[in-house]
């Protein structure tokens, strides 16, 4: 109560530096797409483009999981499905999102992109340990401000066996 009395009988100068004592919360900004009823996201500084539409080319020899490839303005980019990645049946509608991983490009096909959203940096909790197989491919997860459960998907992990 009394840094309410504070405030309401301090000079400009006092309110300032009130102002600049006030924490600011650190946060990272993450798209947030579906696949198969599961929210995830992926920090936006990863990502480079969502596109829909284009024709995939399918590859010989590859892991099943990998779709094919596109030609993106030029350049040639691998896409995975997230769905076959993680072990789930495949979907025929679909958009994707192109994420640079590791100096390379990379797309993956996506149920839905939802929004973007801020998260702050304390909110993302580690995954529980489990022997899961799709476990590897989440860095972390964290309560969206809606109540949904986002998993943060670890990019790099999309091309590793």
């Amino acid at each position: 109560m009394a840094r309410v009395e504070e405030m309401m009988f301090a000079t400009e100068a006092q309110i300032d530096e009130y102002n600049d004592q006030i924490p600011e919360i650190a946060t990272d900004k993450y798209l947030i797409f579906s696949s198969d009823g599961l929210m995830y996201g992926i920090k936006a500084e990863l990502v480079k483009d969502i596109i829909t539409g284009y024709s995939i080319t399918y590859l010989p020899q590859v892991p099943g999981y990998v779709k094919g490839v596109i030609n993106l303005r030029g350049q040639i980019i691998p896409i995975v499905d997230i769905r076959l990645r993680l072990g789930k049946m495949p979907q025929d509608n679909f958009c994707s999102i192109v994420v640079e991983v590791d100096g390379n490009m990379v797309g993956i096909v996506v149920d839905m992109v939802e929004q973007m959203v801020d998260v702050p940096k304390e909110d993302i909790l580690p995954v529980p340990t489990n022997s899961g197989g799709s476990q590897v491919m989440v860095s972390g997860m964290c309560t969206l401000p809606d109540g949904n459960t986002m998993l943060e998907l670890d990019c790099a992990q999309l091309l590793h066996d």
